[in-house]
């Protein structure tokens, strides 16, 4: 028994003289010159994968990218633009236009989709344009210059109402080129004029984009497009260009008033009956001559167009917007007044010397006398 207990108190022994000297060494190590991390450490007490070097208080994989100033990851800034969310930003010179709807070149401050080729002023964002081009109420479209998109050209598109009040405001749009032989757009073949391209809007008396308007483009037949050129060039004498609201229109498009005005008038189209036939119930506009089964526009050789400054880009005061359809509207009325009626009077002699007839209903229609297909209607789409 004694020999026994002594081995097992001489273990315990050895057992506790080992304790002893790991416990002593463990203090010299803290008290001598190595480092202390958790006592050293700036990244004391910060949890692993935080904060890298230099980011600034920023939670990893919301940091800033470049000089972004505080914006997260995924959220901020490209380059040196401020506040814009990824995927939004801007490319180099764009001016406050979102990726894909802004302007080609060194254009900026217009609002999202839209663009121009010239030198026009105060185009709000998303409606880009190349140059300098200028604003347009409503949120209406007008092209001019020369398409961008996968053609690498640039377009515009503005807006104005026809009586005096807007200026253009561009847009970015892509030219399909599939016209049939024989037809131009007319941003090319007259670089100096404005285009509205209404249709391709919400913004007519329909109050929906029309069939066959897939982009916001003017296309005429070569003939009518010269002679309309001739128009553009003379105005320019007097300090005007042309301002064009429509031209070639597919015979769908025509349809689309045709089944648009045999349906009974609801309320949500109210808000465009005042703007545009505040006097007339939809169903009496075919018998009124405001809308047909056919239109001459569908031959390539019509166009809809106005006055405005060459300068500023605002449409003349004709007395009534365009596609106001009322008796205010015709040639010779007396409902307006004489500076009016010396604008419409302007316009008309200029495409009357041009080989142009005007309609008397409207004051902004007018078709070639000697037109390419006087009997041929054509349906390819606007695009």
């Amino acid at each position: 028994m004694t020999i026994r207990w002594l081995r097992r108190s001489g273990w315990i022994a050895v057992l506790c003289l080992a304790m002893a000297l790991v416990a002593a060494c463990g203090r010299e190590e803290g008290q001598g010159g190595g480092e202390n991390v958790s006592a050293l450490s700036p990244l004391a007490d910060i949890p692993a994968a935080q904060e890298p070097e230099g980011s600034g208080g920023i939670p990893a994989d919301q940091g800033e990218d470049g000089s972004s100033d505080g914006i997260p990851v995924g959220q901020g800034e490209s380059g040196s633009f401020g506040g814009i969310p990824a995927g939004q930003g801007e490319p180099e010179g764009s001016g406050g236009i979102p990726v894909g709807q802004g302007e080609s070149g060194s254009s900026g401050g217009i609002p999202a989709g839209q663009g121009e080729s010239g030198d026009f002023a105060d185009i709000p964002a998303g409606q880009g344009e190349d140059g300098g081009s200028g604003g347009i109420p409503n949120g209406q479209e007008a092209a001019r210059g020369e398409t961008s998109g996968e053609t690498g050209e640039n377009g515009a598109v503005g807006s104005g109402n026809g009586n005096g009040s807007g200026t253009p405001r561009p847009t970015s749009v892509s030219k399909l080129r599939n016209l049939p032989e024989g037809f131009v757009y007319l941003d090319e073949a007259i670089p100096g004029a404005l285009f509205e391209i209404r249709y391709a809007t919400e913004y007519n008396f329909v109050g929906a984009v029309i069939d066959g308007y897939n982009a916001p483009l003017a296309i005429m037949a070569e003939p009518a497009a010269k002679a309309l050129k001739a128009v553009n060039e003379e105005l320019e004498q007097s300090g005007y260009v042309l301002l064009i609201y429509d031209a070639y229109r597919p015979a769908k498009a025509v349809a689309h008033f045709k089944r648009w005005a045999q349906q009974p008038e609801v309320p949500e189209e109210q808000a465009m009956k005042d703007v545009f036939y505040p006097d007339v119930d939809k169903s009496q506009l075919f018998k009124l001559g405001y809308i047909a089964s056919k239109s001459g526009h569908s031959r390539g050789s019509t166009v809809d167009l106005t006055l405005a400054d060459r300068e500023t880009g605002i449409p003349a005061d004709m007395g009534s917007p365009f596609d106001f359809l009322g008796d205010i509207s015709s040639h010779g009325t007396k409902k307006i007044t004489a500076e009016q009626t010396a604008n419409r009077e302007l316009l008309k002699k200029a495409m009357v010397k041009h080989g142009f007839k005007p309609y008397n209903k409207e004051w902004w229609h007018y078709t070639l006398k000697d037109e390419p297909y006087p009997q041929k209607y054509f349906d390819f789409d606007v695009e």
